[in-house]
């Protein structure tokens, strides 16, 4: 890092210290700090959904997985066509439906205790999956472009974790949604601009496309699109059952993604932000994913040198390192800071959004059902200390993260989101679907999916470490693909929540009207068919078509 370079990053953080500024202005009430005083337009509520996604896990993460399996996760990189569905199917019951978080919507539609069950699984499963995720991969960042940095003892992976949380958390409870949502649309465009560079130079130095095909033709195996089903890791069948599942709960039903959408002006900004959100979604393949796949071709031919890590007994590519020194090694000064910026800017965007989804939750789902006549500045209060203490539990999670990564970043948060969201998958997609299901079985659902997904997590960790050795059959389940685990936990959730549904009472006429797609109103109805066009449609099919475009050349591009 040059003088150059700590110039650009200090216009970013500039900048950025500008937009909040600005953001900290009349948040005095909770739809003005939750939900950003609801008159958010289309464009930065589809940059804050691209950027509240790629965060730490994809450049960090993706990259890293890109060299040391390929195209295996790109699976989940081309999602585009479930964003598109939030926008077409989910947001405009959310929207007229007039909630601040999705365990409030449940309520509505069920009962009290699936928005207590939702909450309380939410809040946990943010902080020992995003925050921990994201603050181990702010701390590599750091530890690769900085590794000689000395703070009182504390060298550069502790001191890039701990300002990581520290400082995203200061500006989140101070602006607020706002401050997110307009900070991420900042973010989104430098995260583009300097993963496009990274992509740029590597082809480049490597010596174009046509290069890059040849080194993964040397291990097709290894870095094709599909896998055949006696792969261990990533068999075919498992990716078709476990990504959508995983897609639906993240995309349409997660109070840290849908937030987003929530905040829009009407329900046709917010439509159309998840349309311009899902074309943003598409180019992660090419500019997190395939960077990994040359970071691989650029070491094979001894171009840079990827640090090595132990894995069971032997050696392997660190890939979580890998696009830290993509960065110390292709880009010229200037360009350098540019990109160190993107990935502050993905490190900070990330935990931002999920601060603020994670006071929201606590604020309006727990918070305000204690306590119900409090005033709005109140609310809004406790929605900041919620943030703080969230921000605390990250940095205690910092000592125990380099124990999750092991099997790299990526893949441990989805095997980790592939046990949580069935049961929220099924109770969601029954509930918008079907007048029938009740909230017995809602309840009855989510409780023992939740349940066989943690038990499942559980013999996983204890089985990889060793810890429990028999019988066999305990074994197997421990070692059982987490593809295939995530389709049996969604199956077992949607068995549970049809059979108790159908052998007690149904919901009342009144309980459902507006919840479901068969109980819409006639004035409903026109409503939503009001808040879209030809120019909705036409964008709609081109994000479509480049997914599909996507997939069809990948999957052919090593033959």
């Amino acid at each position: 890092m040059q003088t150059l370079d700590w110039i650009v990053i200090g216009i970013y953080f500039a900048c950025l210290g500008v937009i909040i500024w600005k953001c900290t202005k009349n948040q005095k009430t909770t739809k003005d700090y939750f939900l950003g005083g609801r008159n958010i337009g289309w464009f930065a509520i589809g940059a804050s959904l691209f950027a509240s996604n790629i965060g730490s896990e994809h450049i960090v993460g993706l990259a890293g997985q890109g060299t040391v399996s390929g195209m295996a996760m790109a699976h989940w990189e081309l999602h585009a066509w479930i964003m598109i569905t939030l926008g077409w199917v989910f947001v405009p019951f959310y929207y007229r439906s007039g909630v601040y978080t999705m365990p409030e919507f449940l309520e509505r539609r069920f009962n009290a205790t699936a928005r207590w069950i939702l909450s309380v699984v939410s809040l946990l499963a943010y902080v020992f999956t995003k925050v921990s995720v994201t603050v181990y991969a702010g701390g590599i960042v750091f530890g690769t472009l900085f590794p000689d940095v000395n703070f009182f003892g504390m060298n550069a992976f502790w001191i890039g974790a701990l300002s990581t949380v520290v400082l995203t958390g200061l500006y989140t409870v101070a602006g607020g949604l706002r401050a997110v949502l307009y900070t991420d649309a900042a973010q989104a465009v430098i995260l583009l601009t300097g993963s496009i560079f990274i992509t740029f130079f590597g082809l480049q130095m490597l010596g174009g496309w046509s290069e890059l095909q040849e080194a993964c033709r040397v291990n097709a195996e290894k870095f094709a699109l599909w896998r055949p089903n006696t792969d261990p890791d990533f068999p075919w069948l498992g990716i078709l059952i476990a990504s959508p599942i995983v897609g639906v709960w993240y995309w349409c039903t997660d109070q840290y993604i849908v937030q987003r959408t929530l905040a829009a002006k009407n329900l046709r900004d917010a439509r159309r932000g998840t349309i311009w959100g899902g074309f943003l979604k598409v180019w992660p393949v090419m500019i997190f994913l395939v960077p990994g796949l040359i970071g691989y071709a650029l070491h094979q031919k001894g171009l840079i040198e990827i640090p090595i890590k132990m894995v069971d007994g032997a050696e392997q590519l660190d890939g979580d390192k890998v696009f830290a020194t993509m960065v110390t090694s292709l880009l010229p000064v200037g360009l350098r800071g540019l990109v160190v910026g993107g990935l502050l800017a993905a490190l900070m965007s990330s935990l931002s959004s999920l601060f603020n989804s994670c006071a929201s939750l606590f604020t309006i789902d727990i918070y305000k059902k204690i306590a119900p006549n409090a005033s709005e500045q109140r609310y809004v209060t406790v929605g900041r200390l919620a943030t703080l203490v969230i921000v605390i539990m990250g940095i205690c999670w910092i000592p125990i993260m380099p124990a999750i990564s092991q099997g790299g970043l990526y893949v441990y948060l989805q095997s980790v989101q592939g046990y949580l969201a069935p049961p929220l998958t099924a109770v969601f997609l029954l509930g918008l679907f079907s007048k029938r299901i009740n909230e017995r079985g809602a309840v009855a659902g989510m409780v023992v999916g939740f349940l066989c997904g943690i038990l499942k997590l559980a013999l996983q960790a204890l089985v990889s470490e060793g810890i429990v050795s028999g019988p066999a059959w305990i074994v197997a389940i421990g070692q059982y693909n987490f593809l295939f685990a995530t389709g049996w936990l969604a199956a077992i959730s949607v068995v549970v929540i049809v059979s108790v549904s159908m052998v007690t009472l149904p919901p009342s006429e009144e309980k459902v009207a507006g919840l479901t797609y068969a109980s819409i109103s006639a004035d409903g109805k026109k409503e939503i068919r009001e808040s879209w066009n030809k120019w909705d449609v036409l964008n709609t099919v081109g994000v479509l078509a480049l997914v599909l475009g996507m997939y069809l050349y990948f999957s052919f591009w090593l033959k």
